[in-house]
């Protein structure tokens, strides 16, 4: 399994205009078949970041999702604001357990 931490730098009025293709990123990349999970998340010390989780069930699934039509959606929705990936990071993971 792959894990992909990401970190982005969104301007202020930025997070508002791409809620919507954040929302669509997400539902679609936790549609693909070798997705496990797919989230966005806002951090709640620092107002402009966002946190970018995913899990992934190989390397051929997270490639497949970089080539597919709602990951180049994304981008063109976000090229023309102030986004900015700063960080993002790929781990390899065994299934986990429980932490308690």
């Amino acid at each position: 399994m792959l894990i992909v931490l990401a970190k982005a730098q969104v301007g202020e009025g930025a997070m508002e205009a791409a809620k919507a293709a954040i929302a669509d990123m997400v539902a679609a990349s936790n549609a693909e078949e070798g997705c496990i999970a797919y989230a966005f998340t806002q951090d709640v010390l620092q107002p402009g970041v966002l946190h970018i989780v995913e899990k992934w069930k190989d390397e051929a699934a997270l490639a497949a999702h970089f080539a597919t039509p709602h990951m180049a959606a994304f981008g063109a929705a976000i090229a023309g604001l102030d986004f900015t990936v700063i960080e993002a990071l790929k781990f390899h993971a065994d299934e986990g357990a429980p932490v308690m």
